[in-house]
C-alpha cells in the first residue's frame, strides 16, 4: 500500500507554542493543540472562541480541528482572496483551494501575531500524526519573495517603508504597511479609498495612517499587469507596532465563517453583542462601531462585511475593536448599489435606514440608546462641518465626487449632508 506524504507547520503566537498543523497529500488538514497551551488559563488568545472566558473554549481545543482541502476557517481567513490567491497558487503550482501550501508559503508574515513554520520530518512529534498510518513526513521550504498574506480581492502587498519608499521582498522583516496597487477593472480606486478613509477619520472614526504614493515609490514588486494610473494606496498595519507583531483577527475568524460566507451569515446586532460582552470597555467599542456603521452608510460603502471588521489584542488576551480599514465608496463601481453588507434591524437598504433602526439595534444588543445617539449625532455634526470641504479638495475622481454628493442628498433627512 502506498504511503501518504504529510507536511507539518509549527503554529506559534508571540513566543508561545500553540500547536501543530498537519497537511496530508490527500487534502486533509489537522490542527492539534499543544497541551500546555490548552490548559494555561493565562495563554495568549489565538481566536476569541479559544479565550478562557468564552463558552466551551476548553472543549473546542480538546479535539483536533480537521478539515478537508480547505483549512479550518480560522486559518483559511489568514490567506489572500481573489487575484492575489490565484497568482500565488499559480506560482506554487497548486490549486487555489489547496490551502495548506499557501499557508506554509506565507507563514512568516501573516495577519496578526501568528507564525507558521515548516517542521523537519525528524522533528515532528509522534502524537501529531498518531491518528494516521502509512505516512511519509516531508518538509516544504517556502520560496523566497512571496512571504506575505493579506485578504482581499485586489492586489495588495505587505511592504516595508523606508524614507518614503515601499519595499516588497523584505527578507526576514515583517511588513509594516499594506500597499494596494491600482485596479485593472475600476478607475481611481486608490484615490477613492484614501478619500473615504480621510472622511471617515474626520467623522470620528479611528483609522491607521494612510497615504497616497506614486507607483514609482514601490520597489521589488512581482511581475504583474497594472493599469496606467498615478497612485497607489498605502495604509499602516495596525497589527505591527515598532517592528513587533500585535495579534489581530477579523470577524470571520471570530465567528468561524469561511471567506465566502462573509456576507449574509450574521447581522450587525450579533456583532454588537460580541463587542459589548467580550471587549475591553464594551460600551466605547459599541459606540465606535455604531459611528462606523453610519459612516459606511454616508460613504455608500456596501462592503463592510465580516472580514472588514477586526479585533486587536493589545494585551494578548482581551480584544478591542481595531482601527477601521477597507472603507471605499463601492457605489462608484457597482451599478444600483444601495445596500450595506449585513442586516441592521432586519434590512440593508441605506436609503431606508433611519435613526429608529439604530435605536432598535442598541436595544437588541443591550446598550442604552442615549449612548449610541450621542455617537451618531457627533458623527453627523463632524460630517456636515468638514466633509464638503475635504471632498472638494480630495484626489477622488470628479465623477465619484459628484456621485457621493448625490448619494448624500438621497439619504433620509437625519443623515443628509448639504453641499454646494
Amino acid at each position: 500500500m502506498k504511503t501518504e506524504m504529510v507536511e507539518v507547520l509549527d503554529i506559534r503566537l508571540h513566543d508561545t507554542h500553540v500547536g501543530y498543523l498537519a497537511g496530508y497529500q490527500g487534502g486533509r488538514n489537522v490542527m492539534v493543540f499543544n497541551e500546555p497551551y490548552r490548559h494555561d488559563p493565562q495563554r495568549p488568545v489565538l481566536t476569541l472562541t479559544t479565550h478562557p472566558a468564552f463558552p466551551r473554549a476548553t472543549q473546542l481545543m480538546a479535539s483536533p480541528w480537521i478539515r478537508q482541502q480547505r483549512l479550518h476557517p480560522y486559518f483559511s481567513n489568514l490567506l489572500p482572496e481573489g487575484a492575489l490567491r490565484d497568482w500565488l497558487a499559480q506560482t506554487l503550482k497548486v490549486h487555489p483551494d489547496h490551502e495548506f501550501p499557501l499557508l506554509s508559503q506565507l507563514g512568516q508574515d501573516l495577519p496578526g501575531a501568528v507564525v507558521a513554520t515548516p517542521v523537519a520530518a525528524e522533528d515532528i512529534p509522534d502524537h501529531v500524526l498518531a491518528h494516521r498510518t502509512r505516512i511519509t513526513p516531508v518538509k516544504r521550504t517556502p520560496r523566497p519573495g512571496q512571504g506575505f498574506s493579506l485578504a482581499g480581492i485586489q492586489m495588495k502587498f505587505s511592504m516595508r517603508e523606508r524614507e518614503g519608499r515601499f519595499h516588497f521582498n523584505h527578507a526576514d522583516e515583517v511588513g509594516d504597511w499594506i500597499v494596494k496597487t491600482p485596479s485593472t477593472r475600476h478607475r481611481g480606486v486608490p484615490a477613492n479609498e484614501f478619500t473615504a478613509m480621510q472622511l471617515a477619520e474626520a467623522g470620528g472614526v479611528e483609522i491607521p495612517e494612510v497615504r497616497l504614493a506614486a507607483l514609482g515609490d514601490l520597489e521589488g514588486l512581482p511581475a504583474i499587469s497594472l493599469p496606467d494610473e498615478e497612485w497607489v494606496y498605502a495604509i499602516k498595519r495596525f497589527d505591527r507596532l515598532d517592528g513587533a507583531r500585535q495579534h489581530a483577527e477579523d470577524l470571520a475568524q471570530v465567528l468561524v465563517r469561511y471567506p465566502h460566507d462573509k456576507y449574509g451569515t450574521t447581522n450587525y446586532e450579533q456583532i454588537g453583542k460580541l463587542l459589548r460582552t467580550y471587549t475591553q470597555d464594551g460600551l466605547a467599542n459599541v459606540q465606535q462601531f455604531a459611528r462606523r456603521l453610519l459612516v459606511n452608510i454616508l460613504l455608500a460603502n456596501g462592503d463592510a462585511h465580516l472580514k472588514n471588521w477586526s479585533l486587536l489584542y493589545p494585551d494578548q488576551r482581551t480584544p478591542v475593536l481595531s482601527p477601521a480599514y477597507d472603507i471605499v465608496m463601492t457605489k462608484a463601481y457597482i451599478d444600483d448599489e444601495q445596500d450595506i453588507a449585513l442586516n441592521l434591524n432586519g434590512h440593508k437598504n441605506w436609503y431606508r435606514i433611519e435613526q429608529d433602526d439604530f435605536r432598535a439595534w442598541a436595544n437588541a444588543i443591550g446598550i442604552p440608546w442615549a449612548s449610541v445617539r450621542i455617537a451618531l449625532n457627533d458623527t453627523m455634526q463632524r460630517a456636515r462641518e468638514h466633509w464638503p470641504r475635504l471632498l472638494a479638495n480630495s484626489p477622488m475622481l470628479p465623477e465619484h465626487q459628484a456621485l457621493l454628493k448625490t448619494h448624500w442628498r438621497q439619504l433620509p433627512p437625519e443623515w443628509r449632508i448639504d453641499t454646494p
